[in-house]
């Protein structure tokens, strides 16, 4: 059943609007959907090799673009979208903490935030909400996200055709060490966010 997932993800991958779709997914994921866009960033990296970096370039100006749309979401639709979106994750009541940390931290949460487990929608929201400078927001989101993105295609596209054939023939642990990985990054998120 996982092989058949998997083959089902690469033929996905490799549908010719396949790169259209990375991009909304991206934009989507950093105001507002719940999946990060790295679900169809590592499949159709690993069935187009060649065009890892071109991919990677897409899924970066995508989020930054949604970032930006999150950021204005705080900004201006506070009150009706983003305090919904941030009811959905459950941290209302810490949001306010979480405002604080701007005061201390500012341009430095954005650049942590691209690469942590808690949603990336969270952070441009509240910098929307706070006011962080639309230039720092937007400079530091196309390095933090770019410098992810970028280093997921360059690890799979030098890892090449020995890598996916490496991810074939260990399927099904790979899939048992990301579903650990997926219940530590809620277990991490719960602590960080719920204590």
């Amino acid at each position: 059943m996982i092989k058949q997932l998997y083959d089902m993800v690469l033929k996905l991958a490799s549908h010719p609007r396949a790169e259209m779709w990375l991009f909304i997914v991206a934009f989507a994921e950093s105001s507002f959907f719940p999946i990060p866009p790295d679900v169809l960033l590592i499949p159709m990296c690993l069935v187009a090799f060649n065009k890892a970096f071109r991919y990677a370039a897409v899924c970066t100006v995508g989020s930054v673009l949604g970032g930006v749309f999150g950021y204005a979401i705080g900004r201006v639709f506070f009150d009706s979208a983003g305090a919904a979106v941030i009811d959905i994750y459950g941290i209302s009541d810490k949001f306010a903490q979480f405002q604080s940390w701007y005061d201390v931290y500012d341009w430095a949460i954005i650049a942590v935030a691209g690469f942590s487990p808690i949603p990336y929608k969270i952070f441009t929201i509240a910098s929307g909400f706070v006011g962080m400078n639309i230039a720092t927001f937007v400079g530091m989101s196309l390095i933090s996200r770019g410098l992810r993105f970028f280093l997921i295609a360059w690890l799979l596209w030098r890892g090449g055709l020995p890598f996916k054939a490496w991810i074939e023939d260990n399927m099904y642990p790979l899939t048992m060490a990301a579903a650990v990985v997926l219940i530590l990054g809620i277990v991490v998120y719960n602590l960080v966010m719920g204590g």
